[in-house]
């Protein structure tokens, strides 16, 4: 079975990108990146969501390694979206109301 950290090796090495520069995009220390190589540890939580916006794939897919291919793969409805953008202060706005306000 393929671990979360297999599957970023094989995005990094599909993308050309060596581990200094994931480090540098992602500001995930080096030797963090090396660990999970050698001793086959995946990286924390908080983390997917810069890896998965780094390599350019969903959180989804890194977590599952599921790819959509065909009629039959699970369609994604999953957005991330940075709260320091306009949406994301919308979204995070209106997360605040009380019902009768979002009604």
């Amino acid at each position: 079975m393929e671990t979360i950290s297999d599957r970023i090796f094989e995005l990094l090495k599909e993308r050309r990108m060596s581990q200094k520069e994931f480090s540098q995009k992602t500001g995930i220390a080096e030797s963090t990146i090396s660990d999970w190589k050698r001793k086959r540890t995946n990286p924390v939580s908080d983390r997917i969501l810069i890896i998965s916006e780094v390599l350019e794939v969903s959180p989804y897919d890194l977590l599952s390694g599921a790819e959509q291919i065909g009629e039959r793969s699970r369609d994604n409805k999953t957005y991330v979206i940075s709260k320091e953008t306009e949406l994301g202060i919308l979204i995070e706005t209106y997360q605040g109301l009380n019902h009768g306000l979002k009604k």
